[in-house]
């Protein structure tokens, strides 16, 4: 069974027992971040450093002045990692490794965009913006977010690629010293904070029959007892036709599922326009309930399996957790990729590896994913490189 573990260029770059060190681990391919957003992260093997703060999101590659002249918003270019184009660099060192290397690209996630450009962000129904979360239904983002799909995709020395946060993004965001705790939302009341209201959903909602301003009213009042703390604060779509009711939030899943689907369609055919020849496979980081947001966009499992090559799902956590994701992709043809979280720092269990895996390939999973490599303990590394012959 093929798997990849996630990997910055940062943790390569001026560290030359990298890429050796990956290889003794027993994967067969590294997720390598060619655009990505802010972050700050440990680096605890590189002889140099031990942190890296990517102040904003940005490529980690030259960006082609060509592909972008003429436009108004184009990929920011990184300062934090040194030399011209960290990610190629990176990519060597890992295939002279005799490892694999896929792309790993984040669209629509991106602070800086939403602060130069606010009419760029997602809008909630009481007027805050997300400058955060780009609004994907917007023409100008869309034809960015494809265009930097291609780009970022397809770089030198690489065989695939896997697209993160292609789809929308919503009121959950881990942000500087956050303050937003203090009432519990489940994911239902999280959907109401993520729909957008821009002049161009306002016209969205229009083609689906309902009226904007009574939508926007609507949300304000299903989402009052919450704030009172008396509401409903449950989770998955029942409770959101509960907070809104059934009406107005299938009319939301209608046009935001459209719209999503369509941006997933164009990025992977732009990825495999971009590609030099057939066999780059594109995966797409998703979930199966098409009304999350976030980096694993909700996707109907269908289609995405019928437009990509296949997703990579999260399936940390408890076994109901990966029955969850990974059996509304049965039977479907294509890559099922299981992404595991070996950090025990960031909530990982490196340790259960063996048997979570099982479990998930008795769902259904052929592949799988390691998060992440680079910012992993030894203790974390050594539980992975025990447990990976098991695997095979």
């Amino acid at each position: 069974m093929r798997t990849s573990a996630f990997l910055y260029p940062w943790d390569v770059v001026g560290d030359p027992e990298a890429a050796d060190r990956l290889a003794g681990l027993g994967v067969e391919q590294v997720t390598l971040a060619s655009a990505y957003h802010s972050t700050r992260a440990l680096t605890p093997r590189h002889p140099e450093r031990r942190i890296v703060t990517a102040e904003h999101a940005a490529v980690l590659y030259p960006p082609d002045a060509a592909r972008w002249a003429g436009h108004a918003l184009r990929p920011y270019a990184q300062s934090w990692v040194p030399g011209e184009d960290p990610y190629a660099e990176a990519a060597e060192a890992l295939a002279g490794a005799g490892l694999q290397v896929h792309s790993w690209v984040v669209l629509a996630h991106s602070s800086r965009l939403g602060a130069e450009h606010p009419d760029t962000s997602v809008v909630n129904a009481y007027g805050d913006r997300y400058p955060w979360a780009p609004c994907i239904a917007r023409p100008a983002v869309r034809a960015y977010l494809v265009e930097l799909a291609a780009e970022a995709a397809v770089r030198p020395g690489t065989s695939g690629t896997e697209l993160e946060s292609c789809g929308w993004y919503g009121f959950a965001h881990l942000h500087a010293h956050d303050k937003t705790t203090g009432v519990g939302l489940g994911d239902a009341a999280q959907y109401l904070m993520s729909l957008c209201f821009c002049a161009d959903c306002r016209t969205g909602y229009g083609s689906v029959g309902l009226d904007p301003d009574e939508l926007r009213t609507a949300v304000r009042l299903a989402l009052e007892p919450v704030w009172a703390g008396s509401g409903s604060a449950g989770s998955g779509w029942p409770a959101v036709e509960e907070l809104l009711g059934p009406g107005l939030a299938d009319a939301t899943l209608r046009w935001r599922g459209g719209i999503a689907r369509s941006l997933q369609e164009a990025a992977v055919a732009a990825v495999r326009g971009a590609a030099s020849g057939p066999g780059f496979q594109v995966l797409l980081h998703a979930d199966p309930a098409p009304y999350r947001t976030g980096a694993n966009v909700g996707t109907d499992p269908a289609h995405i399996m019928s437009t990509a090559d296949g997703v990579v799902l999260p399936c940390t956590g408890a076994d109901a957790a990966r029955e969850a994701v990974l059996g509304p992709f049965a039977g479907l043809a294509g890559v099922l990729a299981a992404n595991f979280n070996v950090v025990t720092g960031m909530g990982g269990s490196p340790g259960t590896l063996v048997r979570d895996a099982a479990h998930a390939v008795s769902l259904g999973a052929n592949e799988l994913r390691l998060y992440h490599a680079g910012l992993a303990s030894g203790p974390d590394l050594e539980a992975v490189r025990d447990a990976l012959p098991h695997l095979r």
